[in-house]
């Protein structure tokens, strides 16, 4: 088995597909692993620690996906502005791909397409379910968690004020209030990193287990009552409210907002845009200097106003749209991530050989493309729309 990690060509994507600990890992297994020149310096993992582990650095990325039998990466395919290709045309029939590809998205379909028709067999590492099973191959939650936590950080980085509870010579300061919209496993994080750095914390989920997770933590919570049986879908996950009882949602949170001084929306429904929850007019009612995190905005973003992919003030409100948030946290995001895609590449392996079970609901909910097929549910239902 040769397996050919690429340097990320993502603007600003710092990630790398492995470490120079899952190389020696993959090395030990027999497998042979190539490695582009300079792909993990934005990790400060640097080519001497890839060849000290057993990996051959490879400076032409085109000999790279040539050799690779199976080719590890953080992002979907996109174009590789150094060789003026695409990935896509990079890789070639019967070659094996495990990256983040999000097939329903619209700007990746052309792609996903093209994965299909070149022959690669290609597997979204967003597909991977969250079964006991296969919690040590789940990236998406490795990567929510770094989001929590650098997201909070963000939030405290433009806050204009300090967060915990000070007794100065001059007076005290009173503690900030932070409001986590979606206790998943980044706002999870995101309470438990507010509480450290001293905020008084609350959190917002319309499903009940989620809540008791985040009153676990030390988050108060706001009730934003809505029946769990309208509330929770396949799986534990949120689901899509009718319209009237997201309005009745969203009149709760209205109350609360003006009290806030952070706000951090990580609120999904699996394969669908995230839900606004908070209008132009909330964001409006806020104090001065507040902050909005948007980690939703991949989905579109629970704030109707947050700006993808940037920071803009608006209503004198600091709101965070940055996408790709675990790429500010690239040595440890690049550690999770490697060891996820470690197991996920083990998972499929079997005697040097990928063998994929299209019985195993792992594989199935994570296969993309193969014998020159979409067979991504998620994906086909998006490109008939």
């Amino acid at each position: 088995m040769i397996i050919g990690i690429p340097k990320e060509v993502m603007p600003g994507e710092n990630r790398v597909a492995a470490s120079p600990e899952t190389v020696a890992l993959m090395v030990k297994e027999g497998w042979q692993v190539l490695v582009e020149e300079g792909a993990g310096e934005g990790s400060f993992y640097h080519d001497p620690e890839y060849v000290e582990a057993g990996a051959e650095i490879v400076r032409n990325v085109e000999e790279l996906f040539r050799r690779a039998e199976l080719i590890l990466k953080v992002k979907e395919p996109l174009m590789n502005e150094k060789t003026g290709k695409h990935e896509v045309d990079m890789m070639h029939e019967g070659q094996y791909l495990i990256t983040f590809l999000h097939p329903a998205a619209p700007a990746n379909h052309e792609m996903v397409k093209k994965l299909a028709k070149n022959g690669v067999i290609s597997l979204t590492l967003d597909g991977v379910p969250r079964i006991s099973r296969a919690q040590n191959l789940d990236a998406l939650t490795s990567m929510s968690t770094c989001a929590g936590y650098k997201g909070i950080l963000l939030a405290a980085n433009y806050l204009p004020k300090f967060i915990p509870q000070m007794f100065t010579a001059v007076g005290m300061v009173k503690p900030i209030n932070c409001l986590i919209i979606g206790a998943g496993v980044g706002g999870l994080q995101a309470i438990a990193t507010a509480k450290r750095l001293g905020a008084v914390v609350y959190a917002a989920d319309i499903r009940p287990d989620a809540n008791e997770q985040a009153m676990s933590l030390g988050a108060k919570i706001i009730d934003l009552k809505v029946p769990a049986e309208q509330a929770v879908g396949e799986g534990g996950y949120a689901q899509r409210l009718p319209q009237e009882t997201l309005e009745r949602e969203i009149d709760i949170l209205r109350e609360h907002l003006p009290q806030m001084d952070i706000v951090f929306c990580s609120a999904l429904v699996p394969g669908e845009l995230a839900p606004v929850l908070i209008t132009e007019d909330m964001v409006a009612s806020m104090k001065p200097g507040s902050v909005i995190v948007d980690i939703s905005i991949d989905q579109g973003g629970n704030c109707a106003i947050t700006p993808p992919g940037t920071v803009e003030e608006k209503h004198h409100v600091t709101l965070v749209g940055i996408k790709n948030i675990p790429g500010l946290l690239p040595t440890s995001s690049t550690w999770m991530f490697a060891q996820n895609i470690l197991n996920f590449v083990k998972y499929i392996v079997k005697d040097g050989q990928v063998v994929l079970n299209r019985e195993d609901e792992v594989i199935y909910k994570s296969l993309c493309t193969i014998d020159g097929e979409v067979v991504h549910k998620g994906a086909l239902a998006a490109m008939a729309l």
